[in-house]
C-alpha cells in the first residue's frame, strides 16, 4: 500500500488471517447516505464489503449485513416506512429469522427500517428539541453478548458520530422493561440524551443476539485522525465483533 493511500493514520487495511473471506452484505436504497462509509469499515474490520442494491433479491451468499443511514426514499410516509418493503430488505428478514440467524446491523435510517420490519421492536419519531443534531456522542455498551457488540467490554463508555432528526426511540412501558428486564438495551446514551429516546436507549437487540439497531453511527469511527478527538476508533469493534462472532461458528 502506497503512502498516499488510505488509511493515513493506522493501517487496518490488512484483513487478520483468521477473520479474513467474510462477506458482509451493505444495502443501499434511494437516498441512503453512508453505504460507502459502512463499506469501507466493513473492510477495515477485515472483510469483503459486497453491495447489495434495494430492488434485487439475492443475498449473495453474504456471511451478515449492513443496513447503513441516511434517508431512504427521502423519509416519505414515516422514516423507513416504504424501505421495509423493498426485495432485498424480504430476504434479510427471512435470514435474520431463520435457524442461522444472519447477523444484521441498521445504523441510524437503517435502525429505522428494523423497526418497520418488526426484526426489532418499539419506533421512531422526531427528536424531542425537532432540530436535526450532529455531534460527538458517548454510548454505554449495555450488552456485549451481541454479534456487533462482543468486542466491547461491558459496561465500556465509546464515542462516536451522531447525526439525525427523527432519532427518538420510543416504545410502550411494557416492551420498554422487557427489553430492560431482557439485557436487550445494546447501547445507552451517556451524559446526555440527545433526542429524548425513552430510557436513555441508543441502540437495541432482538432477543438471539443477531440483529442490532442504533441510531449513532459506528462507521465514522473507525480510523484514527478521521473520527471523534480522543481515539476515532471507537465505532471498528462493531465490524470486528461480527467477524469474531462468525469465526466462533456462530453465524
Amino acid at each position: 500500500m502506497s503512502a498516499t493511500e488510505l488509511p493515513l493514520i493506522g493501517d487496518y487495511s490488512t484483513p487478520v488471517a483468521a477473520l479474513s473471506g467474510a462477506r458482509i452484505g451493505v444495502v443501499t436504497f434511494p437516498g441512503t447516505l453512508d453505504d460507502r462509509d459502512a463499506a469501507r469499515a466493513v473492510r477495515l474490520a477485515g472483510a469483503e464489503a459486497v453491495s447489495l442494491w434495494h430492488a434485487d433479491a439475492e443475498l449473495q451468499d453474504v456471511d451478515a449485513v449492513v443496513i447503513p443511514g441516511g434517508f431512504s426514499y427521502g423519509d416519505y410516509l414515516r422514516a423507513g416506512a416504504i424501505s421495509r418493503f423493498a426485495p432485498m430488505m424480504g430476504k434479510i428478514i427471512d435470514a435474520a429469522n431463520s435457524d442461522a440467524k444472519l447477523p444484521v446491523l441498521g445504523i441510524c435510517n437503517g435502525f429505522q427500517i428494523l423497526t418497520e420490519s418488526h426484526l426489532l421492536p418499539g419506533s421512531m419519531i422526531k427528536n424531542d428539541h425537532l432540530k436535526f443534531l450532529c455531534r460527538d456522542q458517548v454510548l454505554r455498551v449495555e450488552n456485549n453478548n451481541t454479534a456487533w457488540s462482543n468486542q466491547y467490554a461491558q459496561g465500556e463508555e465509546i464515542t462516536i458520530v451522531l447525526k439525525n432528526q427523527d432519532g427518538q426511540y420510543v416504545a410502550d412501558e411494557k416492551t420498554l422493561d422487557a427489553l430492560e428486564a431482557e439485557g436487550r438495551v445494546a447501547f445507552s446514551y451517556v451524559g446526555w440524551n440527545p433526542n429524548g429516546s425513552r430510557r436513555n436507549i441508543a441502540g437495541i437487540t432482538n432477543a438471539a443476539g443477531n440483529v442490532v439497531g442504533l441510531m449513532p453511527h459506528p462507521e465514522h469511527a473507525v480510523e484514527a485522525g478521521f473520527g471523534p478527538d480522543h481515539t476515532g476508533t471507537d465505532g471498528l469493534g462493531f465490524f470486528t465483533s461480527v467477524l469474531t462472532h462468525l469465526v466462533g461458528g456462530q453465524k
